[in-house]
């Protein structure tokens, strides 16, 4: 497999994909397409007890969707990448066979909170700086309508969807979030550990489990994952959401996260 913007490595039973595209890992067609295939990869290899999503860039997990990609590609592309990260990934997960694992070192917004809320469980940074800013820029975090109100409730969940806001690892551990919240530079650390833990149950056992676990907890999830791709590209296809990507992304470097 050829990697350009993913380093991927299997030590003792545990696949680690690690994302590797500075400045933010913006999220690009082709960097989800490696995401994708290296879990798929270790889906595929009886060698892989559990997975773990990672970044190699410091303080930046994944800065969300490339919207320099969406403002110069035709709706086409878009609605390629949303089926991937939606519809895509949401599926691969739900057939990986194995536990999964987000270590999540700093900045994770719209499209990377997708990524890391996807797996089984999501470890961060103290620092770790998340959010949905959609809407700021024009457009919608389509997927989160969805499942966000059902782990925080809809109240909390309008909050974080509308506002936009950011926040810290300690408030979403606390919202119901985050799986575990460690020091700084201890989330791959603590994601191997528990990576560790899990590899050491009965594998087949373990398997059946999850499988019964993600049935329970379905509720038509991925009916409406599949239902954001439409709702995002309808938002996204209007002319106040063209003018704000536009905005954002002729911003001065500086000024963006």
């Amino acid at each position: 497999m050829n990697l350009r913007f993913i380093t991927y490595r299997v030590d003792d039973g545990i696949a680690e994909i690690v994302m590797n595209y500075p400045p933010v890992n913006a999220m690009s067609v082709p960097l989800l397409d490696e995401i994708i295939a290296c879990f798929e990869r270790a889906a595929a290899d009886d060698a892989v007890h559990a997975v773990i999503l990672g970044s190699a860039v410091p303080g930046r997990f994944c800065a969300g969707l490339d919207l320099k990609a969406f403002s110069e590609g035709d709706s086409e592309n878009v609605r390629a990448l949303l089926e991937r990260l939606y519809t895509g990934f949401t599926n691969l997960q739900f057939r990986l066979g194995k536990p999964s694992i987000a270590a999540v070192n700093g900045t994770a917004r719209g499209g990377g909170m997708t990524l890391a809320i996807s797996c089984d469980m999501i470890v961060a940074e103290r620092s770790a700086d998340l959010g949905y800013p959609e809407i700021d820029v024009g457009v919608i975090p389509a997927i989160h309508f969805t499942h966000l109100p059902r782990i925080i409730g809809k109240h909390r969940a309008f909050d974080l969807l509308f506002t936009g806001r950011a926040f810290d690892a300690q408030e979403a551990h606390t919202l119901g979030l985050v799986s575990r919240v460690v020091e700084d530079g201890q989330a791959m650390a603590e994601a191997r550990a528990l990576a560790r833990v899990l590899t050491g149950k009965p594998r087949r056992v373990l398997k059946m489990a999850r499988e019964m676990f993600l049935r329970e907890i379905d509720s038509d999830y991925r009916k409406g994952v599949a239902a954001a791709v439409e709702n995002f590209c309808n938002v996204a296809a209007t002319a106040e959401s063209k003018a704000g990507i536009r905005a954002f992304v002729e911003r001065p470097r500086k000024r963006r996260a």
